[in-house]
């Protein structure tokens, strides 16, 4: 089973980003649900076969501070 791996990042207008790692597949969501579920729609309209596959969403997060 294939495995599809996401990066995903805290969108500057509120919410979230996913982009994929390996596909020209991108979209985002203004809940870790609503993320989920553009993820889930964008892989249906790039992959229209029936094979199976494990969707990782690999959360980073940035923190900037001056000293």
């Amino acid at each position: 089973m294939e495995e599809v791996v996401f990066i995903v990042g805290e969108s500057m207008e509120g919410g979230y980003e996913a982009k994929c790692l390996g596909y020209s597949i991108f979209t985002d969501g203004e809940t870790i649900q609503e993320l989920k579920a553009n993820v889930k729609e964008a892989m249906d309209c790039h992959f229209e076969d029936e094979v199976k596959r494990i969707v990782r969403l690999h959360f980073v997060r940035d923190e900037v501070f001056a000293i």
